[in-house]
């Protein structure tokens, strides 16, 4: 508790640059949560900003009390009943084990809360903003915070309410970097895709850096195919071929002039001409379509071809319900599945609203059945490898949230597989790069108007990984999410 407190009051001194003009109040609950916020109230006194503590509930937990009577005798921390005028308020209400509607006393401070934010003022929250429910995300009770500073893990609650939580930064209170209390996956940071992503050698040629088949592109859909190939490109791919519909492939050459085309394959021996042959990685899936010739051009390419392959939207559909037949295509090479909620829902022959209740844990029996990766897109990504290794990414704003934009991560992904190895880390290191590219995109702006062209570009800034580390005690730190929330 003293660790979360100390930490929680110096990222909101350094964040809001917080001095003796900047009154500051602390809405204080009954549990540990409330005495995180007694601990800050301290704290932030002895740094000379005054507070005043509006205590909902009198400390029940013997370390909280330890915290209100150390925080009562530092001078400068007052109680009070109310907030006052203060422009920056302390959310220390509701902790993790608050379930339900809160009531009474606890429900009239939520109220001020809102009302003070309501006005102007800046809502901080410890942990998690009161009323969040911290596994399911459930925000119906929930404030809105503008920061959150949870602590030792990101909890899953905050993953999936982003809406609720503005920015948020882990602070470590002693259980280091591998803090995972509550079982979510490992959070993907820049830091970590800055490691498995390798350089590109001064004397590389285009054939180092790998070739790529994109197998899709029905007629009137040959821009998913296009839209992957651009990423592929923006990502390092060395060489591009997109195998589409016959019709389509003036189109595309138009279009995307640096990569070369080809015909769907009608026979095997075309496969070997089109792609096996050729080709490092394929990634099949893009505006492919689902007609009965789309399953036997996807069971034609993956038999013949027995390289990294990344299956994606319409070769996924095809196999609706049938998910044991496409594991034994994609046994025994690195793959990678990148289904959205209702595509991973019929490939298990479920409901989509099912795997949205499960978002963190439906990816591993997936996986299991088909001997593969599966990344499972939404708010948050979630990658899991066969053997049940997992990892979360919560970069991105909802921008992405449009036709194209899994085509783009698509080609991304296929580019990170495509000198083998590790499909689940290829996934989360792709998820993250797709993401990151629509925040500096959407930075200081709406999500209304950003476009998927201008996502596309910034894919190439984000391999500068220009993020500086988070300081000591910030473990990691994810920007708000979407437009500012509104006050609430």
């Amino acid at each position: 508790m003293a660790r979360a407190g100390a930490g929680a009051a110096g990222e909101i001194v350094r964040r809001y640059h917080a001095t003796s003009a900047t009154p500051v109040a602390v809405f204080a609950g009954p549990g540990n949560n409330g005495g995180d916020g007694w601990v800050v109230a301290g704290e932030l006194a002895r740094h000379g900003i005054p507070v005043r503590v509006i205590a909902a509930a009198d400390p029940r937990a013997p370390d909280a009390i330890a915290a209100r009577a150390a925080a009562l005798t530092t001078p400068g921390v007052t109680v009070s009943t109310d907030a006052g005028e203060a422009r920056l308020i302390v959310d220390a209400l509701l902790g993790t084990g608050a379930s339900g509607a809160p009531r009474a006393e606890i429900a009239a401070a939520l109220d001020a809360v809102r009302a003070a934010r309501a006005r102007g003022a800046t809502v901080v929250a410890l942990d998690l903003p009161s009323g969040l429910d911290a596994d399911s995300g459930d925000a119906t009770h929930a404030i809105v915070a503008d920061l959150t500073l949870t602590f030792g893990t990101v909890k899953r609650g905050l993953l999936l309410a982003r809406d609720s939580t503005g920015a948020i930064a882990a602070i470590d209170i002693g259980l280091g970097a591998a803090g995972d209390s509550d079982g979510a996956p490992a959070l993907v940071t820049a830091a970590w895709v800055r490691t498995r992503v390798p350089r590109t050698p001064a004397g590389a040629h285009k054939g180092d850096r790998k070739k790529l088949a994109i197998v899709g592109g029905q007629p009137g859909m040959a821009g998913a195919a296009m839209l992957a190939a651009r990423a592929a490109m923006r990502s390092g791919i060395g060489m591009v071929r997109l195998v589409v519909a016959r019709e389509n492939i003036p189109v595309v050459q138009a279009a995307v002039p640096h990569a070369l085309a080809a015909a769907w394959p009608a026979r095997d021996e075309d496969v070997r001409d089109a792609v096996t042959d050729w080709a490092d990685v394929v990634l099949i899936g893009p505006g492919l379509g689902e007609s009965p010739e789309s399953r036997t051009l996807v069971e034609r390419v993956l038999t013949a071809w027995r390289g990294p392959v990344v299956v994606d939207a319409d070769a996924l559909n095809v196999f609706r319900g049938d998910a044991a037949r496409l594991g034994a295509l994609l046994a025994g090479r690195p793959a990678l599945l990148t289904p959205h909620a209702a595509e991973c829902a019929r490939l298990l022959g479920t409901a989509t609203a099912d795997v949205l209740a499960t978002r963190f844990d439906v990816g591993a029996a997936l996986a299991r059945t088909v001997h593969a990766a599966v990344l499972l897109k939404g708010v948050p990504t979630v990658i899991t490898g066969e053997r049940g290794e997992r990892w979360v990414s919560a970069a991105g704003t909802p921008a992405l949230a449009a036709a194209g934009s899994g085509d783009l991560l698509a080609g991304i992904a296929a580019t990170l597989l495509a000198p083998g190895g590790d499909a689940a880390a290829a996934g989360a290191c792709a998820a993250w790069v797709h993401g990151r590219a629509a925040e500096l995109v959407s930075a200081g702006r709406p999500a209304r108007g950003v476009t998927l062209d201008e996502i596309e570009r910034a894919i190439s800034s984000v391999w500068a990984f220009r993020e500086p580390a988070p300081a000591a005690p910030v473990l990691a730190e994810l920007p708000a999410a979407g437009d500012p929330p509104s006050a609430s």
